[in-house]
């Protein structure tokens, strides 16, 4: 059964097995592949190199990794295998990494050759075609033998170990039978040794492609070095950066024209997906950003390939759309929210006439989330509309917490747009990464003066930051006091001076240094708190900040209505305040009930416009 029969056979959403009702649609598909093709017994194992031709022809493994690391496996995924041909992709990643872009284009061209994989044909200008035939890779091996020499094979080793996420070993019977009977990449070896793109040991270089191709994997350990070509260079089981996204884009190119042998043109038309085969009966395959497949099956077509390998990627592709070539975005989506901070302030509770100044001012902060991996298209559009929305915001927060990755090219636009932003006199800030992330460097590199750029890893200190500068500009805090008198309290608004003056008797002045915590979450509710001077936050025991009080603010409070604290209180300041006694309060309100509805009346209050406050920001990310 070809790909396209079985994808228009196969799609009900429903298992046929009922007892497989539970298993994850991918891990099913899979499955199902395996059952199908697993009757295919077509081709013929490689007999070459006579070892191989003890391979069992019923074997069949399929394995697939995606970039956060979930594995999927079906057949024979641990059968091990020699990894032959396949070897060639990651030896050339690592002749890149090794003796850098320039040294191995020297030598090695990266066209496709239309000839066999053993084909003995040079270019024009004597260098092999590409590093996925034989003679780029003799090559390769070449070009890590001058730097390691008698090591080069170690090296080797160790690269495609840390591309598996184990330890890999060689079959010595195998690197025997390719060594005895290697006469023909003898004679490559030598034509390339003529023309100096190999040198030095001819006999030490072949050892070392021998025993490359020798080395022992399975289906499951290809899934995971396809895997970490897709996830950029970084192995999504063991998180290693095993090599560089620069070099992983060369491999991956190569291996989109060149890797299936004289089958390249074919296999790219028909699955679009860069991979590599070798006659040993594995394929491995590598989509950008999504997953890594390893299929081994050792019964060969005439091209080489793995039959059934061949038929589980076409049906992979089919069914779930994914030539690399068929792609389609909706740029827009980018952009989750685009807003000023009108009733969506910080956490930071503010004084009334620092909040009138932020109502007045609030559209003199311009925020705007994005998400989603964001590449040249996506930041284009995020800086056109920047562009094209005036007058721009002198305060502009671009918050990228939703944000996995940034591409070079969509970095660079965006620091362009910074330095344009920045004569424009806007200030630019952003939040939600923090400041080791990939993310920031990307974009921080970029930046002509990058001290000019704000950061901030979380979005409401963002926030917080662009109002201060606001309040500041406006004159907000010339005003400000260090202390506050207790009727300035939000809770006690409306009482007479007399039943504040009562509430002071009631109170003890409590003073706490910066880092001390004066509530804990889970402790009893038995006391609420005046703040005269400092500055507090209220915060989740996670870490997550509720809110930044200052003087004339009140904490606490809930303690009324609850049982026990349900967040804690640090001091980010020296703090002084006036603790509450709730038992104190609930005596003298015993004798003065109508202080108790005044504050109930006023802890409602703000309870409502905590309330609002939420539902604006709620509703604002419902509009996107």
């Amino acid at each position: 059964m070809d790909a396209q029969t079985f994808r228009t056979t196969h799609t009900d959403p429903i298992a046929r097995n009922s007892g497989y009702a539970t298993e994850p649609p991918l891990q099913r598909f899979l499955r199902e592949c395996h059952e199908e093709f697993k009757a295919d017994g077509s081709g013929a194992v490689a007999d070459y190199i006579p070892q191989l031709k003890q391979a069992d022809p019923a074997h069949f493994g399929i394995g697939l990794v995606t970039i956060d690391g979930h594995v999927y496996e079906s057949g024979d995924c641990a059968v091990p295998f020699t990894i032959q041909s396949v070897s060639k992709a990651f030896v050339f990643a690592l002749a890149l990494e090794l003796v850098g872009e320039e040294r191995v284009s020297a030598a090695i061209g990266v066209e496709p050759s239309g000839d066999a994989f053993n084909s003995i044909r040079l270019t024009n200008d004597n260098r092999p075609f590409n590093p996925m035939v034989n003679a780029g890779a003799i090559a390769c091996s070449g070009l890590i033998h001058q730097v390691d020499g008698r090591a080069a094979f170690e090296r080797v080793r160790e690269k495609l170990s840390q591309f598996a996420g184990r330890e890999l070993g060689v079959d010595d019977a195998v690197h025997a039978s390719e060594a005895e009977t290697g006469n023909r990449n003898r004679a490559i070896a030598w034509l390339l040794r003529n023309y100096s793109v190999v040198q030095g040991d001819v006999d030490a270089v072949l050892d070392t492609y021998f025993r490359q191709c020798a080395i022992l994997v399975t289906a499951r350990d290809l899934a995971v070095m396809a895997a970490t070509l897709a996830n950029r260079g970084v192995n999504p089981l063991t998180r290693v950066q095993v090599t560089t996204p620069h070099i992983v884009a060369r491999t991956l190119s190569v291996m989109t024209s060149s890797g299936m042998y004289d089958y390249a043109g074919e296999w790219i038309y028909r699955v679009g997906i860069p991979a590599k085969s070798g006659v040993g009966g594995g394929i491995v395959a590598a989509l950008p950003s999504q997953m890594g497949l390893g299929t081994f099956s050792p019964l060969l077509d005439d091209h080489f390939n793995s039959v059934r390998g061949l038929k589980v990627c076409e049906a992979l592709s089919a069914r779930f759309d994914l030539h690399m070539l068929n792609r389609s975005a909706d740029l827009r989506t980018c952009i989750i929210a685009d807003y000023d901070i009108l009733g969506i302030s910080s956490r930071r509770s503010r004084q009334p006439h620092e909040q009138q100044i932020l109502d007045e001012r609030h559209g003199d902060i311009r925020v705007v989330e994005l998400v989603g991996a964001l590449n040249f298209a996506a930041i284009d559009y995020v800086t056109r509309r920047l562009a094209n929305e005036p007058p721009n915001a002198p305060l502009l927060i671009l918050d990228f917490r939703r944000v996995p990755d940034l591409t070079a090219a969509g970095a660079q636009l965006l620091a362009e747009k910074f330095t344009v932003l920045g004569n424009a006199g806007v200030t630019a800030i952003v939040s939600g990464v923090e400041a080791d992330l990939a993310v920031w460097s990307a974009i921080r590199s970029r930046v002509a003066d990058p001290g000019k750029l704000r950061h901030f890893a979380v979005l409401d200190d963002a926030i917080e930051w662009a109002e201060d500068q606001v309040i500041y500009r406006f004159g907000g805090f010339t005003i400000s006091k260090e202390t506050a008198h207790l009727g300035e309290q939000a809770l006690l608004a409306d009482l007479a001076p007399e039943e504040i003056a009562a509430l002071a008797e009631l109170s003890t002045t409590r003073r706490y240094e910066v880092g001390q915590r004066i509530v804990a979450a889970g402790e009893p509710a038995n006391s609420l708190f005046f703040l005269q001077s400092g500055m507090v936050s209220v915060k989740l025991p996670s870490g997550v900040r509720l809110a930044s009080l200052g003087p004339g603010m009140e904490f606490g409070e809930m303690a009324i209505i609850e049982q026990h604290r349900s967040a804690d209180v640090w001091a980010d300041t020296e703090v002084k305040c006036l603790e509450l006694p709730l038992q104190a309060f609930a005596d003298y309100s015993q004798l003065h009930p109508q202080i108790s509805l005044k504050i109930m009346r006023n802890l409602s209050a703000l309870l409502a416009r905590r309330l609002i406050l939420a539902n604006a920001k709620v509703d604002l990310l419902s509009a996107y």
